[in-house]
């Protein structure tokens, strides 16, 4: 983690809304009056009252229509789809499943802007920032805007190197300095959350900090501010020791020389990435 970075407050908005389809049938009847003389018996004789229809004869009600949706949305090569939520989201734990909760429209006061790892028509399944490391959801196409990166960061914890690829191609391979035996960067996929800038003053964390959706697996609680989430960000002084080889010298975050993290400057939030082992 970031020595002396506190991080904000988690702020949602609860929107909602939801699309009711209805159909409607209306039986009309028919009143019928007499005007001949007699008693109902001698009436019904006469064939003069209206008999039941029977009901073969009633035609069936039409059929609601079944609900449409637009194809499942692709990434074109060497692209991934990015998710922005519209609002806050109903979660479901499959397509089409149960409701199980909510995606929050803000994280830490930024737009929930989640890579697509799958789709069905009318549903995408987005990769979310909050605890535990890992989580997915399933949300209504309907509550999203769709965009897509070029971008995909890899870091290798083995190699202590930070890889940025864009258009499926490597354009750089940068050391860094990785979390240590006792505080470990964490492995698995995860996203950039957001950008934001370094605290005042900046003791080396370089031009901005890139929120990541990973969180510490050995801290809860970083500097009083209600978790511990990774960041990649500048050396915070420790250039020699990253040198070009990289080094375990973090509490978990990724910190790079500031050049190197410069380059970063154009990954998107929602862009993609993995960390391994």
């Amino acid at each position: 983690m970031r020595s002396g970075w506190s991080g904000t407050r988690i702020r949602c908005r609860r929107l909602g809304g939801k699309a009711v389809l209805a159909a409607s049938l209306v039986a009309g009847s028919t009143l019928l009056a007499s005007g001949c003389s007699g008693t109902p018996a001698a009436h019904h004789a006469a064939g003069g009252m209206a008999t039941s229809i029977p009901a073969t004869s009633i035609p069936a009600a039409p059929a609601a229509p079944a609900p449409t949706y637009p194809a499942a949305p692709t990434a074109p090569t060497g692209m991934s789809l990015i998710a922005t939520l519209r609002g806050t989201a109903v979660h479901y734990a499959s397509a089409q499943g149960t409701a199980d909760g909510m995606v929050p429209a803000l994280w830490h006061g930024a737009k929930s802007e989640l890579p697509v790892i799958g789709s069905r028509p009318g549903w995408v399944e987005v990769r979310i920032a909050q605890r535990p490391n890992g989580s997915t959801a399933w949300v209504h196409a309907s509550a999203v805007t769709l965009s897509s990166t070029p971008y995909r960061i890899v870091i290798n914890t083995k190699t202590m190197h930070l890889l940025l690829y864009k258009d499926a191609k490597e354009i750089l391979s940068a050391p860094a300095g990785i979390g240590t035996a006792s505080d470990p960067t964490p492995r698995g996929n995860y996203f950039v959350a957001f950008i934001e800038s370094p605290p005042e003053p900046n003791p080396g964390y370089g031009a901005f900090i890139m929120v990541t959706s990973a969180h510490s697996p050995a801290i809860a609680d970083w500097d009083g501010s209600g978790d511990a989430v990774i960041g990649i960000h500048g050396p915070l002084g420790d250039d020699p020791e990253i040198g070009t080889t990289g080094a375990r010298i973090s509490h978990g975050c990724i910190r790079l020389h500031e050049a190197e993290l410069l380059k970063l400057r154009d990954v998107p939030p929602g862009s993609p990435i993995q960390i391994l082992s």
